[in-house]
C-alpha cells in the first residue's frame, strides 16, 4: 500500500463504529453460556420437539395476552393509589417485592398449587404441603423488608429536613 493512502485509510477506519467486545474473561463466559444453552436446547428438543415448541408458543401467548395486561393494570393501580396520596416515589417499594413474589409463584406454581403432588411424592418421598405456607411466608418477608427499608428512608429524610439549632454549628 502506498504511504500516501495510509492516513486516509486510518481516518476511515476511525469513523467505523467500534464493537464493544469486553474483556477476554467476559467473552469466555459468554461463549460458555451459549454452549450450555445449545446443549440444553439439543437435549430438550431431542425427545418431543413439537411439544416443547407448542409449550413455548403457549407460554408466550399466555404471557402477552393474559399476564402482561394483569400486572400492568395492577402496577397502574398502585401508581394511581400512591399518586393520590402524593407518594408516587413509594411505588418501587411495592413493585420489587411483588415482582419477586410473582416470579417465585410462577416458578413454583405446580408445587404451590399441589397439582403435581403425586408425582412429587413418588419422586422425592416428600409432601407438597409445605410449599404454599413457605411461599406466603417469603412473600410476607419480602413486603416486610421493603416496608422496613421505606421506613428507614423516611426516617433519614425527616432527620435531614429537621432544622438544626445554631449551637450545633
Amino acid at each position: 500500500m502506498p504511504p500516501r493512502l495510509r492516513p486516509r485509510l486510518r481516518r476511515r477506519l476511525r469513523r467505523l463504529p467500534r464493537v464493544p467486545t469486553g474483556s477476554p474473561l467476559q467473552l469466555l463466559l459468554l461463549a460458555c453460556s451459549f454452549a450450555l444453552a445449545a446443549y440444553a436446547g439439543v437435549r430438550l428438543l431431542a425427545d418431543d420437539w413439537f411439544g416443547v415448541a407448542l409449550w413455548f408458543v403457549g407460554v408466550a401467548l399466555l404471557h402477552d395476552l393474559v399476564l402482561l395486561p394483569l400486572y400492568t393494570a395492577a402496577d397502574r393501580a398502585a401508581v394511581r393509589g400512591l399518586g393520590a396520596v402524593r407518594r408516587r416515589e413509594w411505588v418501587l417499594y411495592v413493585r420489587v417485592p411483588a415482582a419477586l413474589s410473582g416470579l417465585l409463584l410462577l416458578v413454583w406454581f405446580p408445587l404451590i398449587s399441589g397439582r403435581v403432588e403425586q408425582r412429587y411424592r413418588l419422586g422425592t418421598g416428600l409432601s407438597v404441603d409445605v410449599f404454599l405456607p413457605r411461599w406466603l411466608l417469603l412473600t410476607a418477608v419480602l413486603f416486610g423488608g421493603s416496608a422496613l427499608l421505606l421506613a428507614l428512608r423516611l426516617r433519614r429524610l425527616r432527620r435531614a429536613a429537621r432544622p438544626r439549632s445554631p449551637a450545633v454549628h
